[in-house]
């Protein structure tokens, strides 16, 4: 045997072994956390991170997206510690699972030397986030209320289900009654259905039961819309021109407008796939050579049937 090459083999194949380590331990560690999913929007968004992640691991091999979701906030504050301690992270893209509880497990990843992009629900203590990533939540009631003045007349009336009493909803509701404003548009009442198609359809019985005049309804949020139409369509109150108008997107309610639905014409979007545009930046942080930080408030796009098929994805959960 020729020790000499079998040294000089060694020597080679350890030096690859160590490049190949040494490589491994250059990528770019990004941590993302959300909720577990709670309901439909939420489960549209973990799709969306999903496939995010495919997309940009492909593009960039030298990233590695960390996905995690999280049941609660304690479990949420106890992974971004496990992405810190365990798989020192670069940046983290976090979705709260609530404000207050999370802004200083976001604060303790900060002061680790991670960049920090925050989605949606924004932290307790401004500042902590180098990049915010949200819908526009006062947008999407200005949208929902337009839409309604383009369709309805003076002394129509109209009922509003909201969502769960946070400050979203208000942002919401409050940009929706300024819009309307002076229009002679009647809102017989607001009542919260808590995003959630059950309270929709018993909110929206009773306002039939007290209401025998009511010309469209304002849900807000797609998951209320399921339950408004069902009990529209058990009270036998679908016809004379009533429609509703719900918001964020789902893939059901986009592809019946898309296929003309004169009940639900219109959607107003608050995309899920917002963690993937956070995800986006994010990397992007890292791999352009302009500047990323700052506030990204994505549109509240009217969705109607010539533009449906824009923001339709079928493969997704909502």
């Amino acid at each position: 045997m020729n020790l000499t090459k079998t040294m000089l083999s060694l020597a080679v194949g350890g030096a690859i072994a160590l490049s190949s380590s040494a490589f491994a331990d250059d990528k770019i560690k990004i941590g993302v956390s959300y909720p577990t999913p709670t309901h439909a929007w939420a489960a549209g968004m973990n799709w969306h991170a999903e496939q995010a992640e495919k997309r940009l691991e492909a593009l960039y091999p030298d990233v590695d997206l960390i996905l995690v979701n999280s049941p609660d906030p304690s479990a949420q504050a106890s992974a971004l510690e496990d992405l810190v301690s365990v798989s020192q992270i670069d940046a983290l893209v976090v979705l709260p699972f609530e404000s207050e509880p999370l802004t200083d497990p976001v604060l303790n990843v900060k002061k680790s030397g991670a960049l920090i992009t925050v989605v949606d629900r924004g932290l307790s203590q401004p500042g902590i986030e180098d990049i915010y990533v949200a819908g526009n939540n006062p947008e999407l009631g200005r949208v929902s209320a337009q839409y309604m003045k383009g369709r309805l007349s003076d002394g129509d009336n109209i009922v509003i289900l909201r969502g769960i009493p946070t400050t979203i909803d208000n942002e919401r509701f409050d940009a929706f009654m300024a819009e309307i404003e002076g229009s002679g548009i009647n809102v017989l009442d607001h009542k919260h259905a808590n995003w959630n198609r059950d309270d929709g359809f018993e909110v929206m019985q009773d306002f039939l039961s007290r209401f025998p005049d009511i010309d469209a309804v304002w849900a807000q949020d797609d998951d209320i819309a399921i339950g408004v139409v069902a009990a529209l369509e058990q009270a036998g109150r679908t016809g004379d021109g009533m429609f509703v108008v719900g918001g964020a997107g789902m893939k059901e309610t986009i592809k019946s407008i898309a296929d003309g639905n004169e009940l639900q014409p219109v959607d107003v979007l608050y995309p899920p796939a917002m963690i993937a545009t956070a995800m986006d930046v994010t990397v992007a942080a890292f791999k352009s050579n302009g500047p990323v930080a700052g506030r990204y408030i994505l549109g509240a796009t009217l969705i109607t049937q010539e533009n449906a098929m824009q923001f339709y994805f079928p493969d997704s959960p909502f």
